[in-house]
């Protein structure tokens, strides 16, 4: 299915009077702060939030994954369900693919259809956590780190062939993320291994395209509870800076050990140069993959606040914006309109930070003034202004709220029907 404009503007036709006053309100508070609102919402705009193929369906934890009907079972139909997402919210105009669940069987047929929605594509994913049927070597005792040369070798091939399914589509990032590591003490030389995924990395390096970029992932635990190779952002920005300038690190969210600093190492990467993109989600534990902002969003705020100095103050590239999430108990769709809302909110609210308040407090040693300025901020109501922007590109004012009043998941069940699952899940 497609969700047309005039279904939109039918939506929002009644709550325009409303939205009206709500944004003239705020507009007028921020105007006499000395903010520019035709500046903000152009900002506001321009923030795209790549979807990820996997996020389309109902995930599932270790013990049970419960679907709730109408999922894409193709590859076309996930580019179709992000359509629907970016008609709605005018934010998400791109797929981040994972291969190999989402190969395209006719390259063109995909790019037409995603041509059709308006949809582009993102990074494209590699999978060495899982084995595949009829693979090879097993990938049981890790992938590119694994002590085993042929198998390090596989996984390799395996990332410059998404590479090569990436240049078919138009592109420009890979990301690697790995599950390599150890569950006990002694089971690897943490050297070796280390030095065996510089190695393999190095040779899928050799395989980028110029003007591609390589997205380094890294998390503490999981799969394996005793070590990870690529544990923290540390390794993560070692492997990038010996491998050279295509190579960053990615940030999700999720995988850091509770109470982490994250815009911490936001500030630090950018300063040096090498903040590849994130993976948006939110977490109470570990990488509990929830709806964005649902848990922390004042760390969310804070986050986009060093992003937002460092896009001034730093010559880092434009880092890659992507969702990773997982949904077992929410309809898939609403929950990844619910996470980019909530990234507009909070990208939004970094822009009212008065900088150079914050930092004549920074300067004078005024901490109570610094923590007024950034909870100033954060405190405002930026609902109206998000929703202006969104409305002013052509989106629904409450695009949850349009979702469920238009009936898509409704639709795509009696499409569909109520049993199909997701590739990949």
């Amino acid at each position: 299915m497609k969700t047309s404009s005039d279904h939109i503007q039918d939506y929002n036709a009644p709550l325009e009077k409303e939205q009206k006053r709500q944004f003239d309100f705020l507009a007028e508070s921020l105007e006499k702060k000395g903010l520019n609102v035709p500046s903000l919402l152009q900002k506001i705009q321009d923030l795209q939030i790549a979807i990820p193929s996997w996020a389309l369906g109902t995930g599932g934890t270790r013990f049970g994954r419960f679907s709730g009907g109408g999922e894409p079972a193709t590859l076309t139909q996930k580019i179709q369900d992000v359509g629907i997402i970016h008609a709605l919210n005018k934010s998400s105009n791109a797929v981040s693919l994972h291969i190999p669940w989402d190969i395209p069987e006719d390259y063109e047929a995909i790019k037409a259809v995603a041509q059709s929605v308006g949809i582009g594509f993102d990074a494209v994913n590699s999978n060495t956590f899982q084995d595949q049927d009829g693979q090879s070597q097993s990938y049981k005792f890790g992938s590119l780190a694994n002590d085993t040369l042929a198998v390090r070798e596989l996984a390799v091939q395996h990332n410059l062939e998404v590479i090569e399914i990436g240049k078919k589509l138009g592109s420009k990032a890979l990301t690697v993320w790995l599950a390599d590591g150890s569950s006990f003490p002694g089971q690897n030389s943490f050297r070796k291994s280390l030095d065996n995924t510089f190695q393999s990395l190095r040779e899928i390096y050799k395989g980028l395209p110029e003007d591609w970029k390589m997205l380094v992932e890294y998390k503490p635990y999981e799969p394996n509870f005793y070590s990870t190779v690529i544990q923290d952002w540390g390794t993560s920005f070692l492997l990038a800076n010996k491998l050279g300038p295509k190579a960053f690190t990615l940030v999700d969210l999720g995988h850091h050990l509770p109470n982490t600093n994250i815009e911490q190492i936001v500030s630090t990467l950018m300063t040096e140069g090498k903040l590849g993109g994130f993976h948006f989600n939110d977490s109470k534990y570990g990488d509990d993959d929830l709806t964005v902002g649902s848990i922390k969003p004042y760390q969310l705020f804070l986050i986009f606040t060093e992003l937002i100095a460092g896009f001034t103050e730093t010559q880092n590239p434009n880092p890659a914006w992507m969702i990773d999430a997982s949904h077992n108990l929410k309809d898939p769709m609403e929950d990844l309109l619910q996470s980019v809302q909530a990234i507009k909110m909070s990208f939004t609210q970094a822009l009212l930070v008065d900088n150079e308040q914050l930092k004549s407090a920074q300067e004078n040693h005024d901490v109570a003034a610094a923590q007024e300025i950034l909870q100033d901020a954060f405190r405002t109501d930026v609902r109206p202004l998000v929703n202006e922007a969104i409305r002013q590109s052509g989106g629904a004012i409450n695009a949850l709220e349009a979702y469920r009043k238009l009936g898509i998941r409704e639709q795509l069940i009696k499409e569909r029907g109520s049993k199909t699952k997701a590739t990949g899940l």
